[in-house]
């Protein structure tokens, strides 16, 4: 049997400010921190342990998996960044109010934008300050490759690969993983595992901080999945996702 343990970060400071997020490298609040602290405690009281850590190349997915292995005292594990476990590409929205986009353009698009598997947001401009195509940390990257705006389905296709052609040859070794990533990240990664539909996938929420197990067959196929903690300190987090209607970070 394999397993491997998936984290959402914790609080960002644009989740705090209820702003769009996407790509915008914004870092963890006191609250985020605290939440990825908690995930580790939790992690290390239920007995697990990492062979390899990942996380996106966005910081607040750094510090969670930062926070994670200093209490886990795993540190020195290898880890590695990834562009391809980055939260969905929110385009020109990325930066702006939520309240005030469903004010704009009314709440039956915003609707659109956050729950549709393959509406994409309004597109940068190739220019845009925002785009990545500018950023340093993906110089490395082919430009065709790097979104300026993505649907849902855009970005369960591009962590499909990277879990398919990184991630899974590692658990057939019997590596132990940690995943730290995003909420739409997660659930991208949740369907692959699970082959789970377009309303199952969408209608996901992942709370933040709170530890979920997969334990795999030798198909890396799951058996059970489950979140690490008290059941009703899971359940207040979960509700709290739901009702920010957080598909968005």
């Amino acid at each position: 049997m394999y397993s491997v343990i998936l984290v959402r970060h914790g609080e960002s400071v644009y989740n705090q400010q209820n702003l769009f997020t996407g790509w915008t490298d914004v870092s963890l609040t006191e609250r985020g921190i605290h939440e990825a602290r908690e995930a580790g405690q939790l992690i290390r009281e239920a007995g697990y342990t990492f062979d390899m850590a990942f996380s996106s190349v966005l910081k607040r997915s750094i510090q969670t998996m930062h926070y994670i292995l200093d209490e886990l005292d795993l540190l020195w594990i290898p880890e590695q960044k990834a562009w391809k476990l980055n939260e969905r590409h929110y385009g020109a929205l990325q930066g702006l109010s939520k309240t005030d986009t469903a004010c704009k353009y009314g709440e039956e698009q915003l609707h659109l934008w956050r729950r549709s598997l393959t509406v994409r947001p309004p597109l940068l401009k190739p220019d845009d300050p925002r785009s990545p195509r500018l950023e340093e940390r993906y110089k490395s990257i082919a430009e065709h490759d790097l979104p300026l705006g993505e649907s849902l389905q855009d970005t369960v296709a591009r962590v499909g690969y990277f879990w398919h052609h990184r991630i899974v040859p590692l658990i057939r070794k019997k590596e132990r993983i940690l995943i730290s990533a995003h909420g739409n990240t997660l659930r991208a990664l949740i369907k692959y595992m699970e082959d789970i539909d377009e309303k199952t996938l969408t209608d996901l929420n992942i709370p933040t901080g709170i530890p979920l197990v997969y334990e795999l067959d030798e198909h890396v196929q799951p058996i059970r999945r489950f979140y690490l903690g008290e059941q009703e300190h899971i359940d207040r987090k979960s509700a709290e996702v739901a009702d920010q209607g957080n598909v968005t970070e």
